[in-house]
């Protein structure tokens, strides 16, 4: 692994790290690392810092889902366009190009299942070249991007059987 993809390993485990924490743990000097993290969000290969938000432990009301897309693409064009239409909405934060059953995964949030519902009827499902969705609502999240989301009980009884 190179000094670079060390250091962005170390910053996508935690974006609070110094250059100075980074170039600590690796041995390397603090200006080399700060240098390369520089150059990383220069040139794109870091895109953004966020915080890791267990939203179920706020009263913030809000649902997530995972939604399947089938695409028929025109001749001539490619699923680039349908999913730069897709990314426009704020409520999508994930778009995924899939092999498999479907062409398009999509995870969106959303205030209510309401609104979910209505984003797939009214902005996703009339997307030309969209020709079916399967929408699928997320009920807890146990672990995101690798981090344990405090969900799981710790009761680790057997259910007693009927």
């Amino acid at each position: 692994m190179s000094e670079k993809e060390k250091i962005l390993h170390y910053l996508e485990q935690n974006a609070r790290l110094t250059a100075k924490n980074i170039a600590d743990a690796l041995d390397m000097d603090e200006s080399d690392v700060a240098r390369i993290i520089a150059s990383a969000e220069a040139d794109g290969t870091i895109r953004g810092y966020h915080a890791l938000v267990n939203w179920d432990k706020t009263c913030r009301e809000h649902t997530c889902a995972v939604i399947e897309i089938k695409i028929h693409i025109r001749h001539g064009e490619g699923f680039e366009e349908v999913a730069k239409r897709i990314c426009a909405y704020e409520e999508v934060q994930d778009l995924y190009l899939m092999s498999g059953g479907y062409d398009l995964m999509v995870v969106i949030e959303g205030k209510t299942l309401r609104d979910v519902a209505r984003f797939v009827g009214e902005k996703l499902a009339v997307i030309d070249g969209v020709t079916g969705t399967a929408t699928h609502f997320v009920l807890t999240k146990y672990k995101d991007k690798g981090v344990m989301m405090d969900a799981v009980s710790d009761d680790h009884r057997l259910m007693s059987e009927i």
